[in-house]
């Protein structure tokens, strides 16, 4: 997903509700105001709070990502280890495990699944609706029309 935000800031879908519009500015795209007065803290502080703050969606699904992934590559370390045990093996260590072809095949499978995940939003989006999502276009919008 932080890949999926990070790539929308600057990739565009003709069509897509997922997409930025190509032809003109957008809402989330304009500098922050800090006079605003329902502005957040970091907004009206500035400096780097508000830089880390304008980056903070990026930030949370980066530190998501390594900490699922962390928390797969221990229990499947920790499995690996147990099924080597119970046919009288020696354990693997952790640098071992990692250069084992089993754990990148379970990984890979995850982000595969993930791509092909957001592929369909970003791709059946362009063609279907429903009508009350705010994932989707209004229902009569046409296919070419890009954004909400």
């Amino acid at each position: 997903m932080a890949l999926y935000v990070m790539l929308t800031i600057s990739l565009r879908q003709v069509g897509s509700a997922e997409s930025k519009d190509p032809e003109k500015p957008e809402e989330v795209d304009r500098l922050p105001d800090p006079t605003r007065k329902d502005a957040p803290g970091p907004v009206k502080k500035g400096g780097w709070r508000l830089v880390l703050y304008q980056n903070s969606l990026s930030i949370a699904f980066v530190i998501l990502f390594l900490v699922s992934w962390a928390g797969h590559l221990y229990g499947s370390f920790k499995d690996a280890n147990l099924q080597e045990s119970l046919k009288g093996k020696p354990e693997k260590s952790l640098l071992d495990f990692l250069a084992e072809p089993q754990f990148w095949f379970e990984t890979f499978q995850n982000w595969q699944s993930e791509f092909l995940s957001v592929a369909s939003i970003v791709i059946l989006t362009i063609f279907l609706r429903q009508k009350g999502s705010p994932e989707s276009k209004p229902v009569d919008a046409a296919h070419t029309e890009t954004g909400k």
